[in-house]
């Protein structure tokens, strides 16, 4: 398990926890990143520039949004551009991975997971965990209870922010703070039990080497490489860069690696195809928001949408 991995793959389920890093970090920390200014939140100008990538999903008569994330952004990204804006102009709904306004699902979070036993970790790795900490500025006693995978997943983020990019400005806190501001319902199309026990291994031999392989990631210097990469490919649209994941994120070698990249990417994506399916057909105006490494591959949400009868349009960047 390398840097992106973790980070596209674990983000979500534990961004609400992200959320405080803030406030668990030690006095002596960087200055936290600088927050754009509220009026451009509260009416984002026209000329605001296009992000990330957005799809329009069309059945029976009908269309919802669709729009990957990084879980991961820059102050200016909390801005949505042209046409994320006219995207929830058009939404009465915002449905994420989970439903992050829903205080059940922060409960539900902090609790054990059914199937997947609290790892101690041996001396040396959990050593290794705390040197990482210390070097990446993070307090990680609030996260004690989490298991160590989603811990790793709090340095992941967190190392993150040598690169200018934090949890709190992404995507998914610049669509709820429109949802707030716009009056749209919020909706989840996972449950956290679900999503936990798709990230987490099953086996404590698995879920030791996924802990093993991301501390060996986050010492490696390559590692702010990787995240300028994802940043800048998520920045510009550039959705053939994030297809080519397996290629460049030096992550996918093993049998071990390939099934644990399904378990975690693939292999949910009929289950969020089902959920977007059963809310629009509810009537309701959706605008989706989920990781983008859901969008790529064989078996990606995108296509699993279309066997469900969507038809299925990238409207930003626009195909050339």
């Amino acid at each position: 398990m390398k840097l992106i991995r973790p980070c596209l793959r674990r983000c979500g389920a534990v961004f609400l926890f992200l959320l405080m890093a803030a406030s668990a970090q030690a006095q002596d920390c960087p200055p936290a990143l600088p927050a754009p200014n509220p009026a451009l939140l509260a009416q984002p100008p026209a000329s605001a520039p296009d992000r990330g990538l957005l799809w329009q999903l069309e059945k029976d008569g009908r269309s919802a949004w669709l729009y990957a994330s990084i879980h991961l952004g820059r102050p200016e990204w909390l801005i949505p551009g042209r046409r994320l804006q006219a995207a929830l102009a058009a939404s009465d709904t915002l449905a994420l991975e989970l439903n992050l306004g829903d205080p059940q699902v922060m409960q539900t979070m902090a609790a054990p997971v059914p199937g997947r036993p609290m790892l101690a970790l041996p001396a040396e790795l959990q050593s290794r965990m705390q040197a990482l900490a210390q070097r990446y500025c993070l307090d990680l006693s609030p996260y004690a209870r989490l298991h160590p995978v989603l811990q790793l997943g709090q340095l992941v983020v967190q190392s993150a922010r040598d690169e200018g990019l934090g949890a709190e400005f992404g995507q998914e806190m610049g669509l709820m703070i429109q949802a707030q501001l716009r009056g749209l319902r919020m909706a989840g199309l996972e449950t956290p039990t679900l999503q936990l026990q798709a990230l987490i291994p099953a086996s404590r031999q698995e879920a030791l080497e996924e802990v093993r392989e991301g501390l060996r990631q986050l010492e490696s210097p390559e590692v702010r490489r990787q995240t300028r990469l994802l940043a800048e490919a998520w920045d510009q649209g550039d959705l053939a860069t994030l297809e080519a994941y397996p290629q460049w994120c030096d992550c996918v070698h093993t049998p071990a690696d390939r099934a644990s990249l399904k378990r975690t990417i693939a292999d949910r994506n009929p289950g969020m195809a089902e959920g977007i399916d059963r809310l629009h057909a509810k009537g309701q105006r959706l605008l989706v928001a989920v990781g983008a490494l859901h969008m790529t591959g064989e078996d990606s949400l995108l296509v699993a949408l279309r066997a469900r009868g969507f038809r299925v349009t990238q409207r930003w960047p626009e195909p050339r």
